[in-house]
């Protein structure tokens, strides 16, 4: 299988070429080398390509920074999608697009389904719903993931954040009162690739996150205790739930992003297992 795949530098993008098959060909390009927002480059490349399925995992992710940055956010996730997506549509090869628990607003009770309505209240949700939409209007074979909280042994993230400071400090406070699922970026790359190795590419829109609920305080819990379990002499610090209100930030955050994965499931396709994910990556940060 021939596979373009953007954001290859993210966290996603590296995961996803860490995991690979063999027999695969790949092309890896990252904002330097296919600006995703122009149009005639993408098609140029598509079409010279000529790739079995287009993976983006290039997106706007600064969440707090869109809110003052509206069209470069919506030039990313909503008009690179669609050119993206078009263009795998003129060589008929499938379109995989990864979104966010974010455009849901965080009001529920129960876990979000595909089904529900989408209501993001910032600009980088907004954008990332504008690429759904785009997305699946631009090519039928294009299939959709929201993910949510992602981790990985790349970039920056919540788990690295965590182990530097525990390293630097005896207390900390956590937000405690925003539930979520963290998902490994291998786990969501191995997926993927999983789909598109289906009998019958699934199309349309699909959740898949981590396997079990918690806070970020919880989560932090977690990522200390396996830091500790590797390391007996890792400083773990205590840490304190606080409010999303003693940390104010730009862009409001979904107090409640939990999401069903029941779909995706139903493809024969294994939800993220964060907990064991945490215990490969942290030895090698």
């Amino acid at each position: 299988m021939r596979i373009l795949l953007t954001g290859a530098k993210g966290q996603l993008g590296q995961c996803f070429k860490d995991r690979l098959p063999e027999n695969w060909e790949l092309i890896a390009t990252d904002s330097q080398t296919l600006d995703i927002t122009d149009e005639a480059a993408v098609l140029n490349m598509v079409k010279n390509f000529q790739p079995d399925a287009v993976v983006n995992a290039a997106a706007y992710t600064a969440v707090d920074k869109a809110e003052s940055d509206h069209d470069k956010a919506f030039a990313v996730n909503a008009d690179g999608t669609r050119n993206l997506a078009a263009a795998a549509q003129a060589v008929a090869a499938k379109f995989v697009h990864v979104s966010t628990d974010y455009v849901f607003s965080g009001h529920a009770k129960n876990p979000y389904s595909e089904k529900d309505a989408p209501e993001p209240t910032g600009v980088y949700g907004k954008s990332k719903l504008a690429g759904e939409l785009l997305a699946l209007s631009a090519n039928p074979n294009s299939m959709v993931i929201r993910t949510s909280w992602v981790f990985s042994e790349y970039g920056n993230n919540f788990v690295k954040t965590m182990l530097r400071l525990a390293k630097e400090r005896d207390t900390l406070g956590v937000v405690d009162d925003q539930i979520g699922n963290p998902t490994y970026a291998g786990d969501l790359a191995q997926a993927i690739i999983d789909a598109l190795q289906l009998p019958t590419f699934p199309t349309g829109l699909y959740h898949y996150c981590g396997d079990k609920t918690v806070s970020w305080c919880e989560f932090a819990r977690a990522v200390f205790q396996t830091a500790q379990q590797k390391d007996p002499a890792f400083p773990v610090p205590v840490t304190n739930g606080i409010a999303t209100s003693a940390y104010p930030t730009p862009a409001s955050r979904p107090p409640y992003s939990v999401m069903s994965c029941d779909k995706i499931k139903s493809h024969g396709i294994k939800v993220s297992d964060w907990q064991a994910a945490l215990g490969q990556i942290i030895p090698k940060l």
